[in-house]
């Protein structure tokens, strides 16, 4: 083999590792991201700590240089058993672990930081050998050398980078996803060090260096062969047993337990939140619609509530002419209408003709919306998760006051208030400062985490137990809806004693829902 075509194949394999380094990094984010809910906080602690221990593994690798060929060949297996096994163990540990799987509980949060620690030393451990390797193939300036590497390196990554979203999380998914990564990096490692530098080892070293690779390559293959089973115990773990459907949509998880018998032992989850509680939810749903309906209500836009539950109880109120659903999610609403017990618990509601749904971000259809309302309902995550604190900023409410006809009201659910004072009352202070006058009241009671926010599966001491509501007009909001006015006197007091004041709002470019 020429100097030329060994070159061109070290820098192959340099693209290759720096490809999957980029996608284990990536998994452990989307995946801690999903499991935990706050994207910036995860983002930050993945990236934090893989850049430090990158620095610290490229120190460590000074050790190295003189057994450069069997070191990489050794730092590339073990890469690809961390990298590869490490979406199944966060995985495991947020099933398995601390209250009902939360992925915070426990030691899992050190499960994280160690995966991450992990895979930057190794990662930061390649180019210091790869540069090494690439020297005795033949020599050249050292600045060349680098510059090489590096072109490499950063356009590997490009590829990984885009790969993960585009290519392996749809056809593979987050955990074989990371075991096909895994597999792929053993395999570049272990040919580039075979095919170009194997006289630079020993016979013990070919020996141990084979069957460490054909160890890793053993435990990846059957990881991925058992994936599926352990996605079903893990599933088990978090949901329970009864768990009826399962679905990965092009937006988020769905799962729906219970309701073979009854639908009102029905639960569902998205993105492993209880968002719906058969038991639970039409006090809920009463207390979220119910005080809006009081005035003028023959247009109603629903945003969210692709569950058809926010609907049907608008439509119990007489006068109601249309009712739009803005609902991101095509395969909530689509479960909505064809599960039995779903579609018992909202009435059939999406039969109606009187209810149309529209499949859009509710953040960009309010830009341009077609008409005013009399009542907007938002029935939307919870702020404090990163992706929906947009839909509760002092833009987005600007936009939903455009929206509202004269006299028009809204409703929204903000967050358990107990548990979560400062997002709930943020969000009542960003109504106010979008021009809406407010009127905030809490119902106590409610399954713990029901619509209650990032927490994951229900359960615990700690979940909250209460639901927060602010209902905001352009004038006074009443009030006075038939036969809720004494529970609402309740809830407009206890939550006035909750009240934080002098408050800043959210904005697009400064949310204040963190947890």
């Amino acid at each position: 083999m020429t100097p030329r075509t060994g070159r061109f194949c070290v820098l192959v394999g340099v693209f290759i590792c720096a490809a999957c380094g980029l996608v284990y990094e990536l998994e452990l984010v989307a995946l801690a991201s999903y499991l935990a809910g706050d994207s910036v906080t995860q983002a930050s602690v993945v990236l934090s700590v893989m850049v430090f221990a990158m620095g610290v593994g490229s120190l460590l690798a000074k050790r190295l240089r003189c057994r450069a060929a069997a070191g990489f060949g050794l730092v590339e297996a073990a890469l690809a058993l961390v990298g590869g096994l490490s979406a199944m163990g966060l995985y495991a540990a947020f099933a398995w672990t601390g209250d009902r799987g939360e992925v915070w509980a426990s030691g899992s949060r050190y499960l994280l930081v160690a995966f991450s620690l992990a895979i930057g030393l190794l990662i930061g451990a390649e180019v210091p050998l790869l540069m090494v390797l690439i020297q005795r193939i033949r020599r050249q300036d050292p600045s060349g050398a680098v510059s090489d590497l590096f072109a490499a390196d950063y356009v590997g990554a490009l590829v990984g980078g885009l790969a993960f979203p585009f290519l392996l999380l749809p056809m593979f998914g987050q955990l074989t996803g990371a075991l096909v990564t895994g597999a792929v990096n053993a395999l570049a490692g272990g040919a580039l060090v075979f095919g170009l530098f194997r006289h630079d080892l020993s016979v013990r070293g070919r020996w141990v260096l084979a069957v460490a690779n054909v160890t890793v390559l053993g435990l990846l293959a059957s990881a991925a062969a058992l994936v599926g089973d352990f996605e079903a115990a893990a599933r088990r773990a978090v949901y329970g047993k009864d768990v009826r459907v399962a679905v990965q949509t092009d937006v988020q998880e769905v799962v729906l337990t219970g309701g073979r018998h009854d639908s009102l032992d029905l639960d569902l989850y998205l993105d492993g939140r209880l968002r719906v509680s058969g038991s639970e939810e039409h006090r809920y749903h009463r207390a979220l619609v119910g005080p809006a309906m009081s005035g003028r209500h023959a247009r109603v836009l629903i945003l969210g509530g692709g569950d058809g539950l926010a609907a049907r109880e608008a439509l119990r109120h007489p006068g109601v002419r249309r009712v739009d659903v803005v609902e991101l999610d095509p395969g909530v609403v689509r479960l909505a209408r064809r599960d039995p017990a779903l579609s018992e618990l909202n009435g059939r509601v999406f039969s109606d003709p009187r209810v149309r749904v529209v499949y859009a971000d509710a953040f960009h259809w309010l830009r341009s919306p077609p008409r005013t309302y009399d009542v907007v309902i938002s029935d939307l995550p919870d702020p404090a998760i990163t992706a929906s604190a947009k839909l509760y900023s002092l833009e987005f409410y600007g936009l939903v006051r455009r929206a509202l006809a004269e006299g028009g009201r809204l409703a929204v659910h903000a967050g358990p208030m107990a548990d979560k004072p400062r997002v709930f009352w943020t969000a009542e202070a960003t109504m106010r400062s979008a021009g809406l006058l407010t009127a905030p009241y809490r119902v106590d009671g409610g399954l713990s985490g029901f619509a209650a926010g990032p927490g994951r599966a229900a359960g615990g001491a700690s979940a909250p137990r209460d639901w927060g509501f602010v209902l905001a007009a352009r004038s006074c909001p009443l009030l006075e809806p038939p036969g809720t006015a004494a529970l609402l006197r309740v809830g407009v007091a206890s939550a006035e004693r909750t009240r934080m004041r002098g408050l800043t709002p959210s904005t697009l470019v400064h949310p204040r829902y963190a947890n």
